[in-house]
């Protein structure tokens, strides 16, 4: 006898599908639909094709972001994720210390972006911020809002500083899921940390940082606010990014249609690399 399927928990799933069209996907048809579209306002629009994506790709401004973003977002990962590792390796596993850095570790993470690069305008100011005014007292010609390196350095050590707790949360999670087994048979056999590290802590953390450096790199690489209350994008251009260089051309020039072919190409750049590093990092993982 045949078994009828059951397909009344999918009911279960609609409110769900309902939900993501609201919030993602109609607001992405509607911006998919101006990019098409030259707005002179309400009800005042010409079809123009793909001649907005045209003009965004010959855009110098957005290879200048590009090439700005992707250094950032490499030089995040670069540090980020090392950093994090070796600060979950120090944490205590368990007891009332170990308590005391979960708690001083999330502390960044609580702090809205736009306090953060409040914070780090003031921290890194020469004549009242413990940070500047100390660079200087050593000697460094420091000035985050004159030099362009400076700022970058700044901007690059700002997000170091908001963002690693949480690959360093990350990691401590996928630690403390190592059986105790593990360990102890390393003991047995005499392993240096280097080859606990290798062979026992690493390849368990893969998972975890599978989920690190994708969250990293989406995040970087739609960084905004902290860089726009610390530097404003100075000096010059040095520290604007593309999401800063998509709202100046949506909210300051009111480019709807340009803006919104420049966001579905920003999203598409988004995706693409995400899934690049989510499937290599996945394939790395098959073949060992």
């Amino acid at each position: 006898m045949n078994k009828v399927p059951n397909n009344r928990a999918w009911w279960l799933v609609l409110p769900v599908f309902i939900l993501v069209a609201f919030s993602a996907l109609i607001p992405l048809m509607t911006v998919v639909n101006y990019s098409v579209q030259d707005i002179f306002g309400p009800g005042n629009a010409y079809y123009v094709g793909t001649e907005w994506f045209r003009e965004v790709l010959a855009d110098e401004r957005l290879r200048e972001s590009l090439l700005r973003q992707f250094l950032f977002s490499g030089a995040v990962l670069a540090i980020q994720i090392p950093l994090g590792i070796g600060v979950a390796l120090m944490m205590p596993k368990s007891g009332i210390k170990a308590s005391l850095c979960l708690i001083l570790l999330a502390i960044p993470l609580l702090i809205p972006w736009n306090v953060v690069g409040t914070i780090w305008q003031i921290f890194g100011r020469g004549d009242i911020g413990l940070f500047g005014w100390g660079l200087n007292a050593l000697g460094l010609d420091y000035n985050y809002t004159g030099d362009t390196v400076d700022a970058w350095l700044t901007v690059l050590l700002m997000d170091v500083w908001h963002w690693t707790p949480l690959v360093a949360l990350l990691c401590y999670s996928g630690l403390r899921a190592i059986p105790e087994a593990f360990y102890q048979a390393a003991e047995i056999d005499r392993a240096s940390k280097w080859a606990v590290f290798r062979y026992i802590q690493l390849p368990r953390l893969k998972s975890v940082l599978v989920i690190a450096v994708l969250l990293r790199f989406m995040d970087s690489f739609m960084i905004y606010t902290e860089p726009f209350v610390l530097t404003g994008g100075g000096p010059g251009s040095s520290t604007t990014f593309l999401s800063q260089t998509l709202t100046t051309m949506a909210i300051g020039q009111f480019d709807i249609g340009r803006a919104a072919a420049f966001s579905l190409i920003y999203f598409l750049i988004v995706l693409l690399v995400s899934w690049v590093f989510f499937t290599a990092i996945t394939h790395l993982d098959k073949e060992k």
